[in-house]
């Protein structure tokens, strides 16, 4: 069952999106609107992270984009799981 957030939890979730930087623009998670949702699951003890992706159709924009994306992601994991190692975070 999910649960709403409390606003502690969305506080910590705000700021890591604003600390996380992607490191070719040097610009913020938040700033770059790559988070479309979040969702958390209590029985689940999960964090649902539902992201925006880029696609591009040449091959090698596509491969430099899926390698900063990947970059970014991992970054925003590690993240989310310094701020909450009691839960498990899943991209969607």
């Amino acid at each position: 069952m999910e649960k709403t957030m409390d606003p502690e939890m969305i506080r910590k979730i705000d700021g890591v999106l604003d600390r996380v930087k992607e490191p070719e623009s040097n610009l913020s998670v938040a700033e770059l609107g790559i988070v479309q949702k979040l969702r958390y699951n209590d029985s689940k003890r999960s964090l649902y992270i539902y992201a925006n992706t880029y696609g591009s159709r040449k091959a090698c924009c596509f491969l430099i984009t899926k390698l900063l994306e990947s970059e970014t992601m991992a970054r925003l994991k590690n993240a989310l799981q310094e701020e909450f190692p009691e839960l498990a975070i899943r991209f969607v």
